[in-house]
């Protein structure tokens, strides 16, 4: 048995270490490019809206915006915080849970073809059409609110992860089943090492649609006060017609989403950069 999980790990090993010096040029020319067009989008923006005079009601330029979030900042910060706590939850449970239930899945045939079809139906599903059926049925507004996201983030996972696990290398199944490896065996030392690039591939996902599901449950609850999420922001701005501060709300929601995405790449770049071929940089 050691010689076969030793086979497995010699296997997975064997990849070219990342050439440091190039580490750096490489990071330059990833982020320069958007960074330029970006900011040209936002110099075009402030100079359409201020030659043709547009009102701030209508569409603020970006300088009014970013000014109305740092003015504003102690009322959107902990409605951020809010927010950030319904994402982070549910990505937790939908990570969780997905990750169990894709185990569950490859234990048996029977079981996958059973249960993921409704898996299917909570992904085709459009939250903000159950969402406030979901908030009737449940009392507590934060819990609601957390069952909605989880929807959403729910399926990459468990899809992905579904995925990687039945995409093991045959050759090394056979392998391993030959020197008599127990099913955990198998799990551990091929299976898992397998399904990882996929399931850090569906928690990139599902960080962004954990945030979406959130966003989109405070739209429909629209409750106030001071536990109240990012939307309700949205929504309480959109009454007032106070627009600078909708697009400060708006602005935080999309910087939000980008950090979350970026620091899930990172983990899976981590996780990933000394033995797949995903993330192992080459030469030339």
């Amino acid at each position: 048995m050691s010689a076969a999980v030793s086979d497995v790990e010699t296997a997975r090993a064997s990849a070219p270490a990342r050439p440091r010096g190039l580490d750096i040029g490489r990071a330059v020319r990833r982020v320069l490019p958007p960074l330029v067009i970006g900011g040209a989008g936002l110099v075009a923006w402030e100079l359409v809206v201020r030659l043709n005079q547009i009102p701030y009601y209508i569409l603020p330029g970006p300088l009014l915006v970013l000014g109305t979030l740092v003015r504003d900042w102690g009322t959107l910060y902990p409605s951020l915080l809010v927010t950030l706590t319904i994402t982070g939850a549910a990505l937790l449970v939908a990570t969780v849970a997905g990750v169990l239930i894709a185990i569950l899945f490859t234990q048996s045939k029977l079981i996958e073809l059973s249960l993921f079809p409704y898996a299917v139906i909570l992904q085709v599903t459009p939250v903000v059409a159950i969402a406030p059926l979901i908030i009737i049925w449940v009392k507590n507004i934060p819990v609601a609110l957390l069952i909605c996201a989880w929807i959403v983030a729910f399926f990459p996972i468990v899809s992905n992860t579904t995925l990687g696990l039945n995409s093991a290398d045959h050759n090394l199944l056979n392998l391993m089943q030959l020197y008599g490896a127990s099913r955990r065996q198998v799990f551990w030392y091929l299976r898992l090492p397998s399904a990882m690039p996929y399931f850090l591939g569906g928690l990139r996902i599902s960080g962004g649609l954990a945030l979406i599901g959130a966003v989109v449950a405070e739209f429909v609850a629209g409750t106030g006060g001071t536990q109240s999420g990012l939307a309700y922001r949205i929504l309480e701005s959109g009454y007032t017609m106070q627009i600078p501060r909708m697009f400060a709300a708006l602005l935080m929601i999309t910087c939000t989403g980008i950090l979350i995405f970026l620091a899930l790449t990172a983990l899976s770049h981590l996780i990933l950069r000394k033995w797949h071929e995903s993330a192992v940089a080459r030469e030339g």
